[in-house]
């Protein structure tokens, strides 16, 4: 087992050519979030890295192994919660209501301009809904933001804007999201008390409703 206990964020100051040619190990989020764990690389080694306790792995560091070799971290695809705003209904604003509620219950979150990103939660997923936001899964890497897990010095913005269009179901009453059919127009159904008005001309009205 290769022991591993060196990780270089970003790979920053190591020549293209040796990370082009470096080993790789995938991790999902589950994993990189830890300081320790073992792992196989792209080479079929054992790996068992020890980091100091706090550290996250993101996708594109480099763990530095005791003899030397390098093993670039890929950020595995996992199922995730992608979080847009409606655009018939609401506003952006939505968004940061909604990383304001999530963040005060702790929840490990990746944002970008216009979505959010968390681990699946079905509860998470109803009260999203009834803010009127508009709630599809996806499977890809998950960065979330690193202030809360010992992570600062990375950058990991890389990872946004990566996310992968999918069909998606804004149901009031927590219908599951249609998975995997792309370029599906949004399906608005509207529940018991949903004060939206349906009249064509006064479709940008809906966004004062409460929440």
């Amino acid at each position: 087992m290769l022991t591993i206990n060196k990780l270089i964020p970003g790979g920053r100051g190591l020549a293209g050519v040796l990370v082009k040619r470096a080993a790789h190990v995938e991790l999902d989020w589950d994993v990189r979030q830890k300081s320790r764990f073992d792992a196989t690389d792209s080479q079929g080694r054992p790996l068992g890295v020890f980091l100091p306790r706090g550290t996250a792995v993101r996708g594109g560091d480099v763990l530095v192994a005791e003899d030397g070799s390098l093993i670039v971290v890929h950020a595995a695809p996992q199922p995730v919660l992608v979080v847009r705003h409606c655009v018939h209904h609401g506003s952006p604003f939505d968004l940061l209501r909604a990383a304001y509620h999530l963040g005060n219950r702790h929840v490990a979150l990746q944002l970008a301009p216009d979505r959010l990103l968390l681990e699946p939660d079905h509860v998470l997923a109803d009260m999203l809904r009834q803010q009127h936001l508009i709630v599809s899964e996806s499977n890809e890497a998950f960065e979330p933001e690193g202030g809360a897990y010992g992570s600062a010095g990375h950058d990991h913005g890389h990872s946004h804007g990566q996310v992968h269009e999918h069909g998606h179901d804004h149901g009031h009453d927590h219908a599951h999201p249609t998975v995997g059919t792309p370029n599906a127009a949004p399906i608005h159904v509207h529940g018991p008390g949903c004060a939206h008005d349906h009249e064509p001309d006064h479709g940008h009205g809906h966004s004062q409703h409460g929440h």
